[in-house]
């Protein structure tokens, strides 16, 4: 035996115990990769702060000008032009591109955070709760707007391919335009208005304090629910616009007929009936019967000839059909109560959500002939998920 072999021997069995028996690693593989993860998202999240501090400081003091008072403090609102490090924390890309709505009155939902297309297809949001959703034109994706929280609303651009980007923030109500290229929208007192160009706010307007909720876009102008006096008034966002004076028996607005008169619910002594408005709020015409419900739900068709509203009717609650130029027979009850937004995805099908999250559609022509509307079960529906109907034409 020379002299290196008891060291060569004892080195052999020290390798072969270590090979043998369980042994810890001094660094753990998955705990690193947590870790550097944990820290990516810090980083990411902290980036997305400054850049939303920095974009309110911008805007708010954009909105000062604006508004003519320098001096006073400005909405807590954030725009948001490119927030990449909230955006990150977001699903990733979605559906490919909004297809053409479906002939057969077919329409998109979102349930529970994903997008269902009337085709079937399945796309996950990850943008949260959703209260309202409408189509870009030609074919740019989706605005979506957040329910409402503690921080208050958000609205979020998904586009076509794209990952979801907060537009806005913050928000008391929020307000799309029927093409979804303006938004209006209040916080801390004041009402706001602005474009949405290739996915950006630009030519933000600031009103002044107004007592009143945005509640419809009519071309460039907004239409205002009075506050605590109650009634509708207009506001045209132009820098140093005031809003209009308010016409206090004028409950609930459900559409603008294409001769630009409006389809209401209005106040005529103690009742409450529907009427068809001039521009400026003053009745043209005006029924009794139905009795429009309070709730303010119902729509009325693009070629201003239907308006499906919720009321009473021979004393039954349900979503009734009027035909606004009274050609027709009289009107009737179609279908379950109206629970959201109706959408009217041609003049001759509308669609909606009742109270048990089925969806409703109704075709005028069906229902004079004596059939009721046909509703479907929603997969995924109950335990506090509702759907959301996606609105909206894409004309691209």
């Amino acid at each position: 035996m020379t002299h290196d072999e008891p060291l060569e021997q004892a080195l052999r069995e020290t390798l072969v115990q270590r090979v043998a028996g369980p042994h810890r690693l001094p660094v753990d593989p998955a705990g690193v990769a947590l870790g550097r993860a944990r820290r990516a998202r810090r980083r990411r999240t902290v980036a997305g702060l400054a850049l939303a501090g920095v974009a309110t400081a911008l805007v708010t003091g954009g909105m000062t000008q604006l508004g003519g008072q320098a001096g006073r403090p400005t909405t807590p609102t954030v725009v948001l032009g490119d927030p990449r490090g909230v955006a990150s924390l977001s699903a990733g890309p979605v559906a490919p591109a909004p297809p053409q709505p479906s002939a057969d009155g077919g329409v998109d939902l979102i349930v529970a955070g994903t997008l269902v297309t009337a085709a079937g297809q399945r796309y996950e949001l990850g943008v949260g709760p959703v209260e309202r959703a409408q189509r870009l034109p030609e074919h740019g994706g989706w605005l979506l707007t957040g329910a409402v929280t503690a921080a208050g609303r958000t609205l979020w651009l998904v586009p076509a391919g794209g990952e979801p980007r907060a537009l806005l923030a913050a928000a008391e109500e929020i307000i799309l335009s029927p093409d979804g290229r303006q938004v209006a929208w209040r916080d801390d007192g004041r009402l706001f208005a602005a474009r949405i160009v290739a996915g950006q706010l630009i030519a933000l307007v600031a009103g002044p304090p107004a007592d009143a909720v945005p509640v419809r876009f009519v071309g460039d102008q907004v239409l205002l629910r009075a506050g605590s006096g109650g009634g509708h008034r207009w506001w045209r966002p132009t820098p140093g616009g005031s809003p209009g004076p308010v016409a206090p028996d004028v409950l609930d607005v459900y559409g603008t007929r294409p001769d630009g008169r409006l389809v209401a619910r209005v106040r005529a002594g103690a009742r409450s009936c529907l009427a068809v408005l001039k521009p400026d709020l003053t009745p043209v015409t005006t029924r009794c019967t139905p009795t429009p419900a309070t709730d303010g739900r119902g729509a009325a068709s693009p070629d201003g000839r239907w308006l499906l509203v919720n009321g009473r009717l021979a004393g039954v609650d349900g979503a009734v059909l009027v035909d606004l130029a009274d050609t027709a027979p009289p009107s009737r009850t179609v279908g379950p109560v109206i629970d959201g937004v109706v959408t009217w995805t041609d003049t001759r099908t509308a669609a909606y959500v009742d109270r048990d999250g089925a969806l409703v559609r109704l075709r005028p022509a069906e229902a004079l002939a004596g059939e009721r509307a046909t509703s479907t079960p929603v997969a995924g529906v109950g335990d506090g998920v509702r759907p959301v109907l996606v609105t909206g034409t894409d004309p691209g």
